[in-house]
């Protein structure tokens, strides 16, 4: 094993130097929402992060326990706990690893089945957000005339964007519905698709601006924009547009208005 020979001075860099060549243990964040979903505790959790950890930095195939107990708070006993624990839940196996040196065979964790849980979570979790989003656009045929206007606005967002809504975005639609009424908020989404925009920041933005102004109906949005026009003409004198060009026209306004 080589050590290095730190020179005197900043210790920071010498800090910052170390902090690199150790490298980074990449965690999926879907593992750290999901791993209570998956029936394992925090230290199992742990646990299985320094298998990983092992297995990438140091090529550890089938590390024993008095190693993981090191890095575990309860020891070598705890690690052995949570090893069976793992291997219970299958969230790990053993399985035989070939030796390219030796020509040999020898025994591994194998990680298969833990990505194969998590890619369960994960549609399980899609499921639920399409279901959510389902009701929310089937709730108008069992409520009042304003849930119906409410789920029909949510299907022409899905329709424009090519996807279903998550429950987030659903919800977002329901608040700008709320605030402003769903004409402005047709409006916003009908410029956001002229321009190609398929985000909710920038129908946001669109809707900010207009509430900021007391903008509250289409004939006032024109106005906004026409006084816009206005004034910018005045700091840039243009020739008038051709007919044909219209629509390119209001392309350049909705991005100079809602986009600056």
């Amino acid at each position: 094993m080589a050590v290095k020979q730190y020179r005197e001075g900043n210790i920071t860099a010498a800090f910052g130097t170390d902090l690199f060549i150790h490298g980074v243990t990449f965690v999926p964040s879907l593992l750290l929402k999901s791993y209570r979903q998956m029936g394992l505790n925090e230290s199992e959790m742990m646990l299985l992060l320094h298998l990983l950890r092992l297995r990438t930095e140091e090529k550890e195939l089938c590390p024993p326990a008095a190693l993981l107990g090191g890095f575990m708070s309860g020891g070598q006993a705890q690690a052995e706990r949570d090893l069976e624990g793992l291997l219970a839940k299958g969230v790990i196996a053993v399985t035989q690893y070939f030796r390219e040196d030796d020509q040999g065979v020898t025994e591994g964790y194998d990680f298969e089945p833990l990505f194969e849980k998590l890619s369960e979570a994960w549609a399980r979790s899609k499921v639920h957000e399409i279901e959510l989003t389902q009701a929310l656009l089937e709730n108008g045929a069992h409520a009042g005339l304003e849930d119906r206007e409410l789920g029909q606005l949510c299907a022409e967002f899905a329709r424009e964007f090519g996807r279903p809504l998550s429950p987030i975005e659903a919800e977002q639609v329901s608040r700008w519905y709320s605030g402003l009424g769903p004409a402005l908020v047709r409006e916003a989404l009908r410029r956001a698709v002229l321009i190609g925009k398929y985000n909710f920041r920038y129908i946001d933005s669109i809707l900010l601006a207009w509430h900021k102004n007391n903008v509250r109906t289409i004939e006032q949005v024109h106005a906004f924009e026409q006084e816009f026009q206005q004034l910018r003409s005045k700091r840039k004198p243009k020739k008038a547009a051709a007919e044909s060009r219209n629509r390119e026209k209001e392309k350049a306004l909705i991005k100079a208005l809602y986009m600056s």
